[in-house]
């Protein structure tokens, strides 16, 4: 069945109003859309802990700094529904698909300023990407009032972002950050693969074997940052059209930088260059 589809904030409202009426849990799985299996299983996950679950489809502009891909990131509200409604069978799904001067009208000025853990990383390449999703994911938070909203552990830097706010800020919500979902060559699934010729994908495997590689030096003893560092760049730089955007050993809960001993737990994040595309990946290590 192809889910219900609320644009309006007023429609979305009533409708969870009437799910609280009936003590129905809410889970909230926010999307940019252009949906694929990684958005699925957060879908899947929410619909497993909760009676029922809102997915927020828009492509949120206040995350997008000008020189970014906000005009060409890929708009599919038609296939999105058509995967959701095989995941729907007992009418237990709804979209969310606002326009953006629904979510943002004339006159609005309020945003949620990030620190600490927004800072590095995402935060030094873009400066006002999690401004823009902080913002937008408190938004989606107050019109579902939903118990539950699920995040892929892919975006790891917004989903500490994504806590830190909830946490701050007192929100009355269950975070819960889902596995990384992969192509079977390794690739993290992402929206922004349809972006890469099928040389750039298969070249783009590199990411998830240089994390390979690190978890096996780690395992075996290796606790120079520089050289697992350095290991981990040879191997994705080995293909054509790869740059290594950088690479961080970090604390998993401060994201504070580990630079000369590694010690553990510590998450390995990666942002890579694949030609025209950014690409992101990470995995922890404890």
């Amino acid at each position: 069945m192809t889910p219900k589809v609320f644009s309006s904030r007023r429609e979305l409202k009533q409708w969870t109003a009437q799910c609280r009426t009936n003590a129905l849990k809410i889970g909230l799985v926010p999307t940019m859309g252009a949906l694929h299996e990684g958005h699925l299983s957060l879908v899947d996950a929410a619909l497993k802990k909760c009676d029922c679950a809102i997915v927020s489809i828009f492509v949120n502009p206040t995350q997008f700094a000008p020189n970014e891909d906000f005009d060409k990131y890929p708009r599919t509200l038609e296939s999105d529904l058509a995967r959701l409604a095989h995941l729907n069978s007992n009418a237990n799904i709804v979209v969310f698909a606002p326009s953006p001067a629904e979510m943002y009208p004339e006159g609005f000025d309020t945003y949620v300023v990030t620190g600490g853990v927004a800072l590095p990383l995402e935060g030094v390449a873009r400066p006002t990407h999690f401004r823009g999703v902080a913002t937008v994911v408190l938004k989606l938070f107050l019109l579902s009032s939903a118990d539950c909203a699920f995040f892929g552990q892919k975006d790891f830097q917004q989903a500490r972002v994504i806590e830190q706010m909830v946490r701050d800020l007192d929100v009355p919500i269950e975070i819960v950050v889902c596995p990384i979902v992969r192509e079977s060559s390794g690739l993290a699934l992402s929206s922004r693969n349809q972006y890469l010729s099928p040389d750039a994908k298969k070249n783009a495997a590199t990411l998830f074997q240089s994390l390979q590689g690190a978890e096996r030096e780690i395992r075996a003893g290796e606790r120079s940052c520089s050289a697992i560092k350095q290991n981990i760049q040879s191997i994705i730089e080995s293909v054509p059209q790869q740059t290594v955007e950088y690479i961080k050993l970090v604390h998993p809960e401060t994201l504070e930088e580990q630079s000369e001993t590694l010690t553990l737990p510590v998450a390995v994040l990666l942002a890579v260059r694949a030609g025209a595309t950014r690409l992101i990946d990470n995995a922890i290590f404890s």
